[in-house]
């Protein structure tokens, strides 16, 4: 399978989403690991998430565990600045593959008049992630 049909495959998978996904399987994680591209799973998943706990949330080595790019964003909206604002947000790119053998996505969250801050996202959990980076409070998820 050529990468053009399979980032194809990805990007349809991703976008055909329903926004309810969260909690759910992941299609695109279970896609790549259809393709033996996947993460980790199971036992070795737990310990590396058990490991991954000592460094901060958002960190390269803690990242955000969401559930496809929807998860993401909705992640990052619902988090809050110190005076209860909405930070900003930009996707930065993907840095290649995180502690769980998945693709980590990078994004720069800023509040105003503060510096940037890198907050790193895994998509492929289940998500949604209920606890906020250092620096910020979050808004629980909508329940279904």
């Amino acid at each position: 399978m050529s990468l053009k049909v399979l980032a194809a495959a990805l990007a349809l998978t991703c976008a055909a989403a329903p926004a309810a996904a969260q909690n759910r399987p992941n299609q695109a994680r279970d896609m790549m690991r259809e393709l033996h591209m996947g993460g980790l799973e199971g036992a070795k998943l737990a310990k590396a998430i058990a490991r991954a706990e000592a460094s901060p949330l958002g960190s390269k080595a803690n990242p955000v565990r969401e559930n496809m790019p929807r998860g993401e964003y909705a992640y990052l909206h619902r988090l809050r600045c110190p005076d209860g604002q909405a930070p900003s947000a930009t996707r930065v790119g993907n840095v290649g593959t995180g502690v769980y053998g998945n693709i980590v996505d990078l994004f720069q969250v800023a509040c105003p008049g503060a510096r940037p801050v890198e907050v790193y996202i895994d998509m492929y959990h289940d998500g949604p992630e209920t606890r906020p980076v250092p620096g910020f409070t979050i808004e629980p998820p909508p329940t279904a």
